[in-house]
């Protein structure tokens, strides 16, 4: 080691407590009313019950279990999981969860190229920057080529622009919608797009709340489903921890990696629960293995179903349209200030990208000083893009918070 850790020798554990403290307190806090940062992990309110379910002995667990005779609780959680999770992508078949979002695209683009023998994969630059980064890890060794189309100026994808992307070796396409942008896709046009080259299609999902008012992406018929699942019991927590939501068509339900829990019979009659499908390389041999995926977010997942069960599909779709409302409402007081406006007039969820007159990083300097996460400038990402940042606002938002936000930009921005 080159230089020693700043750390104090041995404490008491009070002492150690205060130490610990005192070092959190150096932490900046925002708290979720002021934070309009979305970008893929969004601020939701999570009902108390959730935490108190998912504490239950019967539940508590973030690993698959092995024997299923004495873990009925947590396979039978993990099963209204994936019934959730078929039900809101629009498709038949939900594994029993991932590590997170990306992970979930990454395996299903390795999963599109075993299936088709191709090694193309077209993915524009409207899906998420990270998410496509770690696609990229994942693949960087498997021969497989990451087409990464150019839409950004156009705020969604092209339809046409996608087809002409594609030929015979392409194996599949990704598309994101709501894409990184906010941006409703049009998965209906894009599907019948691609029907030509015979690729397959993957829709991504990075806010899944958006669903209690979007079709799945199985209703504009995809072939695979993936989506970030931490806006369903989760928080942000300095960025974890996540859930994979991944689902299929039927067909391919023995090709899909992770675990699948099914629902059957004991001996005596009385619903059980067992794993049905484990395609990961310890139980099975090596060379059939369909991912080096060894476990999976059963806590996470538990936390999801349990959010979802309470909500309801009419509370779902109740905060969806909060959601809703909330972006909108800012989007429209943002757009009174002068010099600002929506860089698309496209529809959009809860979050949007907005035009300033001038460089936004001094901008959101300052009101991350004062306590507010204000957006995301795109700069980072995509260089043609200086002067935009992206902003999220959920059902967590008052309209005084968002007027409180407004009165802020306006006073800096100009």
């Amino acid at each position: 080691m080159a230089h020693p850790l700043d750390i104090p020798g041995p404490l008491s554990e009070m002492d150690l407590m205060d130490w610990f403290e005192a070092a959190a307190d150096k932490n900046t806090h925002a708290g979720p009313r002021r934070t309009f940062i979305g970008a893929g992990a969004y601020v939701h309110h999570v009902p108390t019950a959730v935490d108190h379910l998912i504490s239950r002995t019967e539940f508590f667990t973030c690993y698959t279990p092995y024997q299923p005779e004495v873990s009925q609780g947590t396979l039978a959680a993990i099963y209204e999981y994936q019934t959730y999770t078929a039900a809101l992508l629009g498709m038949e078949v939900a594994n029993a969860s991932m590590y997170d979002g990306p992970s979930a695209l990454a395996e299903a683009v390795i999963m599109a190229c075993r299936i088709t023998g191709r090694n193309k994969v077209v993915m524009p630059d409207l899906v998420h920057p990270n998410w496509r980064q770690v696609v990229q890890t994942y693949t960087r060794h498997l021969g497989i080529e990451i087409v990464n189309l150019e839409l950004a100026s156009d705020g969604v994808c092209n339809p046409e622009k996608l087809a002409a992307a594609m030929d015979h070796e392409t194996a599949v396409v990704v598309v994101q919608s709501p894409n990184f942008f906010g941006c409703v896709e049009d998965l209906d046009s894009i599907n019948r797009a691609r029907e030509e080259s015979g690729a397959l299609l993957i829709g991504a999902v990075a806010e899944p709340m958006s669903l209690g008012l979007l079709k799945g992406p199985g209703a504009f018929g995809v072939d695979m489903a993936v989506a970030e699942g931490r806006s369903f019991g989760g928080s942000l927590s300095f960025g974890g921890p996540a859930l994979g939501m991944f689902a299929v068509k039927s067909s391919l339900a023995r090709k899909m990696p992770g675990r699948l829990v099914g629902k059957t019979k004991d001996t005596i009659g009385r619903d059980a629960y067992t794993l049905t499908l484990s395609t990961r390389e310890q139980p099975i041999r090596r060379e059939k293995a369909t991912s080096n995926i060894c476990s999976n977010q059963a806590l996470m997942a538990t936390a999801a179903a349990i959010h979802i069960s309470l909500l309801g599909a009419s509370g779902l779709r109740e905060v969806a349209l909060a959601n809703l409302t909330a972006a909108h409402y800012l989007a429209r007081r943002l757009e009174e200030i002068a010099g600002v406006k929506l860089a698309f007039d496209k529809q959009f969820f809860n979050e949007f990208v907005v035009t300033l007159p001038k460089d936004p990083g001094p901008l959101l300097a300052t009101l991350a000083s004062v306590g507010y996460l204000a957006g995301l400038d795109l700069g980072r990402w995509y260089p043609d893009m200086k002067n935009t940042i992206l902003i999220s606002a959920t059902e967590v938002h008052s309209k005084r918070n968002m007027d409180d936000l407004v009165d802020l930009i306006a006073r800096e921005a100009i």
